[in-house]
């Protein structure tokens, strides 16, 4: 989620071979530090100086200047929407009951991961698909290629339907995430299609939280396309607060676009 956004250290374009290999493009990522003051002219030499098929360029959402200046740099910039960020001091959740039979615990088993963020992300409106030349199921596979780096590092949580007769049952959940000292970032957190409408997203933040204040965290952090009410409502119900807003511009080298003249 917001690793990228809230620590990111200088303004440059580097290069995100893991995107250039999946999508068979080269592509850099650009993301501009929201806790530092930058001019533009920084933005535009970073970009300037980039031999990549598509930058991802991501910064404040404060600069509405920023997207008409991105557009005369000699690339086509295109409006991949937006990031909302979240946060919670951890401990002060809204939170539900313990539910009798469903259990929370590390998940770290691939192939478990992989299903689970195919069944819930498959229509999910990411910021890829703002860009033809970027596909679904390239962005699909980025997200698992996500949740298995955190599983194996054991950072992935998953809720378990204990009642069904199993050692753990069937997973109906699942977050995963990243720490650093002083904070909790959730990643990815859903509920499988057929267990969502029950109540069950609550009792994941609260897994997520519980982790969170176990490790000594001060805070759980949480980002989501802008265009995704329904889940920042769920946010905003268990006691989140939006803190920050980010805009994700695609610059895409000059004739790629199909229609584009060289």
């Amino acid at each position: 989620m917001t690793s990228q956004v809230m620590g990111a250290p200088a303004v440059r374009a580097l290069r995100s071979p893991l995107e250039s290999a999946r999508f068979g493009r080269s592509v850099d990522r650009l993301t501009v530090p929201a806790d530092v003051s930058c001019p533009f002219s920084a933005v535009g030499d970073a970009i300037l100086a980039s031999r990549a098929d598509v930058i991802v360029c991501r910064y404040p959402a404060e600069h509405v200047d920023w997207f008409a200046k991105l557009a005369t740099l000699g690339r086509t910039a295109v409006l991949a929407d937006s990031l909302v960020y979240w946060r919670l001091p951890a401990g002060r959740g809204r939170r539900p009951e313990p539910a009798p039979g469903l259990r929370a615990a590390e998940l770290t088993d691939p192939v478990v991961v992989d299903a689970l963020v195919a069944g819930i992300f498959q229509a999910y409106g990411c910021h890829y698909l703002a860009n033809p030349l970027f596909d679904r199921d390239g962005a699909l596979a980025g997200y698992q290629e996500w949740a298995r780096g955190s599983a194996a590092g054991g950072r992935c949580l998953a809720l378990w339907d204990g009642h069904a007769g199993e050692e753990k049952g069937p997973v109906l959940a699942l977050a995963t995430l990243e720490d650093d000292p002083s904070r909790t970032e959730i990643l990815l957190a859903g509920v499988v299609p057929q267990a969502q409408g029950h109540g069950l997203y609550a009792h994941l933040l609260r897994a997520v939280e519980d982790r969170a204040l176990a490790r000594g965290a001060a805070e759980v952090v949480i980002s989501t396309q802008g265009h995704n009410t329904r889940v920042q409502r769920a946010w905003s119900r268990y006691g989140f607060e939006p803190v920050r807003t980010v805009l994700t511009v695609h610059l895409v080298r000059s004739g790629l676009l199909p229609g584009r003249e060289r």
